[in-house]
């Protein structure tokens, strides 16, 4: 069986999504499952700021200078959706926690950070995001 490079980018970005070390040597466990999302051209996200199109799908796009990254779109302490604010933050309705637009938390109750979901760029130049089941 023969794949093309698209293939193979999606094979070893779902399998390095899906496994994670165990930190003792013993080997790797499966992750939680998700789905790649296909997030469109990367060059639609030449300017800096955040990129909404896809907060119901469980992401936001982020270009800050060289860097383009993906932010979960769902707050860390029970799982609402974020609202993305003009200043590049974001704010969860349900209980008011905000995150910074690196997705660091600046306001509780929510503790941990937004993850940052990993993303390939595939030959064609568009933008893949894998998406963790909830």
């Amino acid at each position: 069986m023969s794949i093309n490079r698209r293939q193979f980018l999606l094979l070893t970005a779902g399998l390095a999504a899906g496994c994670k070390n165990m930190g003792d040597g013993g080997g790797v466990t499966p992750a939680t499952p998700g789905r790649m999302v296909n997030a469109g051209p990367a060059s639609h996200y030449a300017t800096d700021g955040v990129y909404s199109h896809f907060r119901d799908q469980g992401f936001f796009v982020i270009r800050h200078g060289e860097k383009l990254f993906a932010l979960s779109s769902f707050c860390t302490h029970r799982k609402c959706k974020l609202n993305a604010e003009p200043d590049h933050s974001f704010y969860c309705k349900c209980h008011g926690s905000t995150f910074d637009p690196a997705g660091h938390v600046t306001l509780g109750p929510a503790r941990r950070d937004l993850p940052v979901l990993n993303t390939v760029t595939d030959e064609s130049g568009q933008m893949l995001v894998q998406v963790p089941a909830l």
